[in-house]
């Protein structure tokens, strides 16, 4: 990958896109990891207005500490980037008493709705600095295995990097300066209060993952394969075809014109 070439191809098209739409700005929603810490780089660098919002709802102590690093980084190399913190904990404990079939059982739930209540916020800030929403998704994410929560960070306007492979992320923010905390990191989407991974809940690493998604496009059959070749791609393939309805369009029922 031509890595300088790509990060110049990405800015031009986020400035493009941002002169068609006659929006101010962008707004990014800073994790702590590396997906969101190249895209904020990335729209930073159009030298357009970018808002980098925290929104802690009870988050691991390392993800915020790395999203401020970060942030802080930005802010120091880029005089069009602001943040603001917006602390969530409030809104969602307040959502948690209100429902009555909160416990342990529906983790998940609880997970994705902390998802919804940071998209909600960033197309708050969106809506009255007229920005757009910047997905930071990349490509095994958003294609691959569906790892992500419809309608939460999944709702966004833009997504600068979803057709690019983890480790080509990674290669993105070794050029772009990245902090070592976030490029050492091992991959989380935060929506836990503990420490656990990306790979603890899908099964496989990225690079393993890469792996099957380019081996299913080109061969289906799993003879010679090692058990955990075998393995990985069950893996994700119980994935994809279980979060597919996140990648295709929403099923509309067609009224036949005769009834119209």
């Amino acid at each position: 990958m031509k890595t300088n070439d790509v990060a110049l191809h990405i800015t031009n098209w986020l400035k493009e896109y941002a002169k068609i739409s006659k929006i101010n700005g962008f707004i990014i929603g800073i994790s702590g990891g590396i997906d969101s810490a190249v895209t904020s780089t990335l729209c930073a660098m159009t030298h357009l207005n970018v808002i980098c919002l925290e929104m802690p709802i009870q988050q691991n102590p390392d993800h915020v500490l790395r999203a401020k690093e970060h942030i802080n980084f930005l802010k120091n190399k880029y005089s069009n980037v602001q943040s603001k913190l917006i602390d969530l904990n409030p809104v969602y404990k307040s959502f948690c008493k209100e429902v009555s079939n909160v416990n342990t059982d529906f983790e998940l739930a609880l997970a994705n709705t902390r998802a919804r209540l940071r998209m909600s916020t960033l197309y708050y800030y969106a809506t009255i600095n007229n920005y757009l929403v910047v997905g930071t998704g990349n490509k095994v994410e958003d294609f691959g295995v569906g790892f992500y929560t419809k309608y939460g960070d999944g709702g966004v306007d833009i997504s600068p990097i979803a057709d690019l492979l983890k480790s080509q992320v990674y290669k993105l923010g070794s050029v772009l300066g990245i902090v070592k905390s976030i490029m050492s990191a091992k991959p989380s989407d935060g929506l836990y209060s503990d420490s656990r991974t990306d790979e603890d809940q899908i099964g496989a690493t990225y690079d393993e993952l890469e792996w099957a998604m380019e081996f299913d496009k080109v061969n289906n059959s799993v003879k010679e394969l090692s058990d955990r070749k075998n393995t990985v791609l069950t893996i994700y393939r119980e994935f994809n075809l279980k979060n597919k309805h996140k990648m295709i369009e929403i099923p509309v029922c067609k009224i036949p014109l005769k009834l119209l």
